[in-house]
């Protein structure tokens, strides 16, 4: 999963949320029950065992982060790891017969590579190589598995049965499971989550401020938008998916 993605959020989730706190948040009972959503009990339980660790440990850990870290640097950390990303969404772009944009990936990762000094600088964006934004997950949704029921995953957050599997295929396509320097390969790994984190800060604070029920929220944004990611922008009725 790319991580540098944001929420999508609309009307209909907000409606969504301030029903579940109406209903007393018995979101269990079968009246309420979304049927994308059969394991809420355990995806609740581990939600607020997540918002626990980030609100004790990973939004410190990235609020430090932005203020030690100047714009300009956190920008081209922030460009690194997304010419890294580049390469995973070339692959998966070609699995789903995207060739086109493939090459665009690849190109992009060449122009940065190069000219963007190591990926510090997304220069190919400004000779009209636009970012786009695969993982295994969408590659498999383009190939007409089903989405699954919604799952939360330990740190990692907001999941689904397929978008698991594709978590585990993407581990093998990102050149950072390739550095033999274990010591290097996990610093950088753990500089990318705190780089995401701190990018991911103001979309918090929306949730913080804005969800009656935060998990129907991110649950509901993150089915939407992944939906919207796998068919491109144009994702047929719900029922077609399910």
């Amino acid at each position: 999963m790319n991580s540098k993605s944001r929420f999508g959020y609309s009307l209909r989730v907000l409606l969504l949320a301030g029903g579940l706190l109406l209903s007393g948040c018995a979101t269990t009972d079968a009246e309420f029950a979304d049927p994308r959503d059969p394991l809420e009990g355990f995806n609740r339980a581990m939600f607020s065992l997540n918002d626990m660790l980030d609100r004790a440990l990973f939004k410190p850990l990235a609020q430090g982060y932005q203020f030690i870290v100047p714009a300009p640097v956190d920008k081209g950390v922030t460009n690194f790891f997304n010419n890294l990303g580049d390469v995973t969404t070339a692959i998966n772009n070609l699995l789903q017969l995207k060739v086109g944009r493939a090459a665009n990936d690849l190109g992009r990762v060449v122009v940065n590579s190069t000219l963007g000094i190591g990926g510090l600088f997304d220069v190919a964006s400004n000779m009209d190589l636009p970012r786009h934004d695969e993982d295994f997950g969408q590659t498999l949704g383009t190939w007409g598995v089903a989405s699954g029921p919604y799952l939360v995953l330990p740190i990692i957050g907001s999941s689904s049965g397929r978008d698991a599997v594709g978590v585990v295929v993407d581990w093998f396509t990102d050149p950072l499971t390739y550095l033999e320097d274990d010591t290097l390969r996990w610093s950088l790994r753990g500089l990318d989550f705190v780089d995401t984190r701190a990018d991911l800060l103001s979309a918090s604070r929306v949730v913080d401020e804005a969800a009656l029920d935060p998990y129907a929220f991110v649950r509901d944004a993150y089915l939407q938008r992944r939906r919207n990611l796998v068919y491109d922008g144009n994702p047929p009725p719900e029922e077609e998916d399910f």
